[in-house]
Order: C-alpha cells, then sequence, then structure tokens
C-alpha cells in the first residue's frame, strides 16, 4: 500500500506541476488547469458560505468530500501536493534515531489549533469575508509557485516565461512556503498537522469512515514501530485518532508482526480516539472572528471607499463580490502575458491581500486577452469572450478596468517642450482615447518649438495601462492609470458628461 501511495502521490504532485508549467498563454490549449482548486472541499465551502453559490468546478470536491466519508482523511498523503512536498522535506529534513522519531510522531495538543484556525475562517465566510485562501493549501502553494518559485527559476535554460517576469511582494509569499517546508526539519509535517485548515476539515468528516487502519490487539506486541513511521501523529500504536490518520500506511509497512490493515473492523480491532478539541476555545476562535470581521470592514479598504491604486482585472465583480470569491490563488498572476498582475499587499486593505490588482509599471493588459477569467476557479473573475471585453457588436461599451490622467508635469510635451506622442501612438482604442494638440511654443531663446501636447478623452479609455507602461518617463510615468471610471462599479465614476458606465 505504500508503495502505492507513493506512486500515486508522484503521479499528483507531476499533475499540478504541469498545470503550472502550461498556465501560460503559449501552452493553456484547453487544460482544465485549476482541476487542483476545483477539487479542493475548504475552497468551495468557503465560496458557499460567502456568495451562497457553488461555482460550476468546484463541485467536484464534492467528490473528495463523499470519498472522505467512507474512506477517511486520504487526500492528505495522496492528493494534496503541499502534503506530499511536505512528506517529502520531512524525509530530507528530519531523518532522526528511532527514539527521537517516538517523540516527534506521537500526538500533541498542538494539533487542536488547526481545527480553531478552520471555525475562525468558516465563521470569517460566514460573515462575508473569504480569508481561506491565505491558509488554504491548495491556494498557498499555487501562490507560492506562481509569484514566487517559478519567477525564480525561469532562466535562458529553464524559458518558462517569454521574458523574466516581476511580483510585488513574491519574496514574502516565497519565504512562507520556504518556511513551512523548513519546519519539517523540527516536526515531521508540521504544517499538516498543527495549521492546515483543510486537513482540520477532512479530519472532521473523516470521523465516522468505515475504512481506517485498524491495529489487532492479539497481535500488536507495543514495538511501537508504526509510531517511527506515522506521518499524522495519530497514534496508531494505541488508540488511533481518526481525524489525524493522514492514511500514509507506513504504519502498515512498519509492523513485522501484521497488527495493522487498512480495511473494515474485525472482533480483534483496537477502539478509536474521537476528535480532540477543547470547547473553549473553540467558542473563543469563533469569538475572534466575529470581533476581526467588523474590524476588517471598518479599515480603510477598497470595499468601503474606491482606491485608486486597486485597478481590478477585467471581468473582476464589484468589489464586494469580488472579495467575497477571491481565494487569493494566483492563477490569473500566472497566466497574464504581461506581468500585469499582482499580488496587492495593503492598497485593498488587509481583506484584499494578495488579491490581484494591476500594477502598470510591471505591464499592461493585452487588449484581446482574456486569459484570467478562463482560469479563475471562482469566477471571481468572471469569463469574459472577446468581443464583451473590447465593446464588439452586440456589446455595447467595452469593460473599463480605469482611466488615465497626464501629470503635465512630468510629461514632456508639457513640461519640457520635448516632442514626444509615445502615449497616443501605443493607445490601443478606436478612436484614440488619447489625442493631441499641435502648438508652436518658444524655447528658452524665443525659438518656438513645434510639439504635440497630448489629451485624454476620459469615455474613450478603458484603463488598460500600455500609455504608462510605455511612458518614457520611466520611474513614475507622465500618464497614470487609476481606478475610477471601471465598469464593474457605480460609485467609482467622475461626475462627467459622456463617462461611459
Amino acid at each position: 500500500m505504500r508503495a502505492l501511495r507513493r506512486y500515486h502521490a508522484t503521479f499528483f504532485l507531476g499533475m499540478f506541476l504541469f498545470f503550472l508549467l502550461v498556465s501560460d498563454f503559449r501552452h493553456l490549449r484547453g487544460y482544465d488547469v485549476s482541476l487542483f482548486l476545483e477539487l479542493d472541499p475548504l475552497t468551495a465551502l468557503g465560496g458557499l458560505l460567502t456568495s451562497h453559490t457553488l461555482y460550476k468546478g468546484l463541485a467536484w470536491s464534492l467528490v473528495i468530500l463523499l470519498s472522505t466519508l467512507f474512506l477517511g482523511r486520504f487526500f492528505c498523503s495522496w492528493v494534496c501536493p503541499l502534503g506530499i512536498l511536505n512528506q517529502l522535506a520531512g524525509y530530507l529534513f528530519n531523518r532522526r534515531r528511532p527514539v527521537d522519531a517516538y517523540a516527534d510522531n506521537r500526538y500533541r495538543s498542538i494539533f487542536r489549533v488547526k481545527y480553531y484556525l478552520l471555525t475562525a475562517l468558516l465563521l470569517l465566510a460566514l460573515l462575508g469575508g473569504l480569508q481561506i485562501g491565505l491558509l488554504d493549501p491548495i491556494a498557498l502553494l499555487e501562490r507560492s509557485f506562481a509569484v514566487g518559485v517559478l519567477p525564480a527559476v525561469h532562466g535562458r535554460e529553464i524559458p518558462l516565461y517569454p521574458y523574466q517576469p516581476y511580483f510585488h511582494g513574491g519574496i514574502l509569499i516565497s519565504m512562507i512556503l520556504l518556511g513551512i517546508l523548513l519546519a519539517n526539519r523540527f516536526m515531521p509535517r508540521f504544517w499538516c498537522r498543527v495549521m492546515c485548515p483543510l486537513g482540520a476539515l477532512l479530519g472532521v468528516f473523516a470521523l465516522r469512515a468505515p475504512l481506517r487502519i485498524r491495529r489487532d490487539v492479539d497481535r500488536c506486541t507495543s514495538c511501537s514501530r508504526c509510531l517511527e513511521a506515522c506521518q499524522g501523529g495519530c497514534d496508531p500504536h494505541t488508540e488511533l485518532r481518526v481525524s489525524e490518520c493522514h492514511l500514509c500506511m507506513n504504519c502498515i509497512e512498519a509492523c513485522s508482526e501484521g497488527a495493522l490493515h487498512y480495511g473494515l473492523s474485525q472482533p480483534r480491532s483496537s477502539v478509536h480516539q474521537s476528535l480532540d478539541i477543547g470547547r473553549r476555545r473553540l467558542v473563543e476562535s469563533g469569538v475572534t472572528a466575529l470581533a476581526l470581521f467588523p474590524m476588517l470592514r471598518s479599515s480603510r479598504s477598497a470595499f468601503a471607499h474606491p482606491v485608486p491604486e486597486v485597478i481590478r482585472p477585467p471581468g473582476a465583480l464589484p468589489e464586494g463580490d469580488f472579495l467575497a470569491r477571491c481565494i487569493k490563488c494566483a492563477a490569473c498572476m500566472r497566466v497574464c502575458p504581461t506581468n500585469v498582475l499582482q499580488p496587492a499587499l495593503l492598497e485593498a486593505g488587509l481583506e484584499g491581500l494578495w488579491t490581484p490588482i494591476l500594477i502598470n509599471a510591471q505591464g499592461y493588459c493585452e487588449q484581446y486577452c482574456v486569459l484570467c477569467g478562463q482560469v479563475c476557479p471562482t469566477a471571481a473573475i468572471r469569463p469574459l469572450s472577446v468581443a464583451e471585453k473590447v465593446g464588439a457588436k452586440p456589446f455595447p461599451h467595452p469593460i473599463r478596468v480605469g482611466t488615465a490622467f497626464f501629470d503635465r508635469g512630468r510629461c514632456l510635451p508639457w513640461a519640457m517642450h520635448t516632442p514626444c506622442i509615445v502615449c497616443e501612438e501605443m493607445c490601443p482604442t478606436s478612436p484614440k482615447a488619447i489625442w493631441f494638440q499641435s502648438v508652436a511654443i518658444p524655447d528658452r531663446e524665443g525659438k518656438p518649438v513645434a510639439l504635440k501636447q497630448p489629451f485624454v478623452e476620459p469615455s474613450r479609455c478603458i484603463g488598460c495601462g500600455i500609455c504608462e507602461n510605455k511612458c518614457p518617463v520611466v520611474d513614475q510615468a507622465a500618464i497614470r492609470v487609476t481606478s475610477v471610471g471601471e465598469s464593474r462599479s457605480q460609485r467609482n465614476k467622475m461626475i462627467l458628461k459622456g463617462d461611459v458606465a
């Protein structure tokens, strides 16, 4: 069984990495690159609580939940890529003497923490604040690879991107993943045992599973070799804690007496222990979530008031609905061909941490690209057709994500009497949103200089940001896009005749 589990785990880890590698506009070709996020029951449950809908692909998570009810917490060792990586990291970093392994693999009360985290996250979701993506293992790993690992691996020998991408705060996200893997040095599968809210959810569903690890009390000699090999810290040598068992099958192979098996109960099978959580701590977790939610909503954020820097991708839902669906997985950032989609830090408030925003200094929104909506697993960015995005018939208007504004103190024709029409040349709309006026202005010696001074026509600007990205004033462009005028919001509008809704 352990060999079968290893082949299975290798296959799923390989599939996860394959989907990450092909999540590129050059290789996408219709692959279901969001499959792992769609299989994730915690993502589905969180979205269901906040948006009261189960988006189409997330129905796959029911397969995992129903299987867990009968088979136990198999997802953690057989499917979850972060669980598999943690097991591999534990094998590499935590090779200890048997006597130390016995101590490391015993159940500890700190393992309850994941249940308290799950309680707090689900209560927050029930109130409307979806923060599950911060700790969900699939979203966490996909985000870490998309904005940290893959850009670091990219190079001439391994060309994962058309050019070197850079991500806002990518180092922080990478260090969190590195810390999770290094924690295996001190406790095998620390993340899975102590922190993982998805593991806690599956542990609850596995409590009544008829198929589980069973110990024959007559054959068992209490040698504790099973404990030495245990990945879950579930005490297979005594009364097994079913909610903690990852079904790694190591204990069965380690038992030389054949006292352990996976299956139905037998007359000589030992009893099992139930869920170990403290009611008082559970209530404290709930109270903390209840207190945290109004604090999140009362702090300055893009939800409370439009923020100029928070430019969401085309197709993004209104801010409240967007936050109720976005799990911060960074799938949209991985597939973006221009690197314009970046993880927000505190621009959108703490609630919007690591949600996608456009930073035009890094890239721009390609006019005919709709990939971000195609890979979003929760429809926080709804799928768009190219016709809808550009406003071709039958759609009356293009999708707008913001509006460009000139900084005349930095614009070459306006401030320095230097000819420049880059922004007008790059503007992709037809007719162009940027136009210019020909003028002749005397220079310092009084000689006339022919210039074309640019203007923005707000009703035609779609906020794609290519003008800002290509502006010759490199460090801080002389034309910059803000979120005002975005199609998704009825509040974030200019009071201006002709402004397009």
